[in-house]
């Protein structure tokens, strides 16, 4: 058996600084480490500290949350500001499907800058034999670049030819829904500034979670859960729609979304399987009855927000791991869609709807979704010389199918889903 090696003491100093106008400037142009919504957030900067899992790296022995619990209990941790995202703080990525080539990833880097309510930190991390790291500074923002897109592996009659046998196996009583997603595959320039990348996203999307970790950039609506000292917050989406041309089309598919029978069901199906996977590791969880609207600018998602507190010494990054894959990205019963996904499905997902986000010392943290997203430097590169000038990008989009579900409907909808990765790399 694989061991994990015995990772040495950090030494974590959190302190206040002035007001920081651009946290991207201060995040590697080509390996961005960010998570930021409203304007706020945290970005890591210079070498990586601790690495855990990730590409290459053989299999953990153990569940990455429990040695993430002992590397945080055995640091030394000087943290005076006390906000979400101080202190010791990993950036993380996992695959979608255990079976994925995509391992679990934790990093935490050198140094670590943030915003939050109007107050700004930086985090220094480093071993005890080391020296004090290097203040993170501002990097101007390369020039603009745009990237090459076009079907992967599945293409668009591919793709609602996988809905229809979709379908069958619902109608055979494999299962009630799966969730399918097609691909879209090309290039950027070698050396682009994905930092820009990020950034349109943050700009267009400030409601979303903006993330970047291990060149997985996206702006996902869906949080997966968000612990902060204890209190457990979860927001399920499942059951979509374009917003409308004008005011009074804009109303009518928010009204016929909140009526659609097909849509309700699926997303009651999301929420069940959420509120059935945090149980054994919370209490008081709560969650209404019946979804509300969510307003995005491209789309109106049907969501329910469940609530509750840990239990059981739990962290976040145990919740994510029995969260995780909810019927909203994968369907129900999880491991007979998972199957079909496989079966149906002509490309492993990667980190494409897995769990991104960060953990602390304390086991609070902030996850969502990984959609909406590209995964920069995903296909292997069988042909270098293919891509001398260029370093690949893989993006994909899903839709959930039940019974009800029509082929061209869903292939609309992955359409819509992938407009804000698109406009962004365009």
């Amino acid at each position: 058996m694989t061991r994990t090696p015995r990772l040495p003491p950090l030494v974590v100093e959190t302190r206040d600084i002035e007001p920081v106008d651009d946290l991207l400037s201060l995040t590697d142009p080509h390996n961005p480490l960010a998570w930021l919504r409203r304007g706020e957030g945290i970005v890591g900067s210079g070498a990586a500290v601790v690495t855990i899992g990730g590409p290459g790296s053989p299999p953990l022995s153990r569940p990455i949350a429990a040695i993430w619990r002992d590397l945080a209990a055995n640091a030394r941790v000087s943290d005076p500001v006390q906000l979400p995202g101080t202190g010791l703080v990993a950036f993380g990525a996992l695959g979608f499907d255990p079976a994925s080539t995509a391992p679990p990833f934790l990093v935490v880097p050198q140094t670590i800058t943030g915003v939050h309510d109007g107050r700004a930190w930086v985090t220094t991390i480093r071993h005890e034999s080391d020296p004090e790291p290097p203040q993170p500074t501002s990097v101007p923002h390369g020039p603009h670049w745009s990237a090459t897109l076009g079907p992967g592996s599945l293409d668009p009659d591919g793709y609602q030819h996988a809905v229809r046998s979709g379908i069958e196996a619902i109608t055979a009583g494999e299962v009630e829904k799966v969730v399918l997603a097609r691909d879209l595959v090309g290039t950027i320039p070698a050396g682009a500034d994905l930092r820009r990348l990020v950034r349109a996203l943050a700009t267009s999307y400030p409601d979303t979670w903006t993330f970047a970790v291990d060149g997985l950039i996206g702006a996902s609506p869906e949080t997966l859960i968000t612990v902060d000292r204890g209190s457990v917050t979860a927001r399920v989406l499942a059951g979509t729609t374009a917003r409308g041309a004008d005011a009074d089309e804009d109303a009518a598919a928010a009204h016929a979304l909140e009526a659609s029978r097909k849509d309700l069901d699926e997303h009651r199906f999301a929420v069940t399987s959420v509120v059935d996977a945090l149980a054994p590791l919370t209490r008081d969880l709560v969650a209404p009855g019946e979804p509300h609207l969510l307003e995005l600018p491209n789309l109106w998602h049907l969501a329910t927000d469940v609530s509750g507190r840990l239990s059981n010494g739990a962290s976040a990054l145990d919740l994510v791991t029995v969260l995780h894959p909810t019927a909203a990205v994968a369907g129900t019963p999880t491991d007979a869609a998972l199957d079909v996904i496989r079966r149906l499905e002509p490309f492993d997902r990667g980190r494409y709807a897995g769990p991104v986000g960060w953990i602390d010392a304390n086991g609070d943290g902030e996850w969502a979704i990984a959609l909406r997203c590209a995964q920069i430097g995903a296909e292997p590169q069988r042909d270098a010389a293919r891509y001398s000038d260029t370093i690949p990008v893989i993006a994909h989009a899903g839709a959930g199918i039940v019974a009800a579900s029509d082929p061209e409907a869903e292939l609309l909808e992955t359409r819509v889903k992938f407009r804000p990765i698109v406009d962004a790399l365009a």
